[in-house]
């Protein structure tokens, strides 16, 4: 699996998919995200994703593969940039790590942010089976 090989906890991109899109390949934020996991089509550029020919960034990303390519290859820059500090790299994934850093590494005081991190840090614990 993507995520094993890029040294990211498997049920955490999971989390990740279940929070950002409920497993909608198609979905498309507001925010011009896309996918799976909800990748915004210039952070896939940035971590090296290539469009498929003929379609747009956007486009590429509702191919689940390619979306979980980036969105996993993102974590695993965020892991390391955070220390493996789960709810810091998820608060970085949502609000982008210059908010992370804004605030001294710490998670940034939005409403949004806040909720999404511990909504992903509660389903994460369960699927990794952390709460047992």
């Amino acid at each position: 699996m993507l995520a094993e090989i890029y040294e990211v906890d498997p049920m955490l991109v999971m989390a990740v998919i279940e929070a950002e899109s409920s497993f909608n390949q198609r979905a498309v934020s507001p925010k011009g995200a896309v996918g799976l996991m909800q990748v915004i089509p210039s952070t896939a550029e940035r971590f090296g994703i290539e469009r498929h020919r003929g379609q747009t960034m956007a486009q590429t990303l509702t191919d689940p593969f390619a979306n979980i390519l980036a969105g996993t290859l993102y974590l695993a820059y965020l892991n390391e940039k955070f220390e493996e500090d789960p709810e810091l790299v998820l608060a970085a994934y949502n609000a982008g790590e210059g908010a992370v850093m804004k605030y001294q590494y710490q998670i940034p005081p939005y409403p949004e942010t806040q909720h999404y991190v511990k909504k992903v840090m509660r389903r994460y614990s369960l699927l990794a089976g952390l709460d047992e």
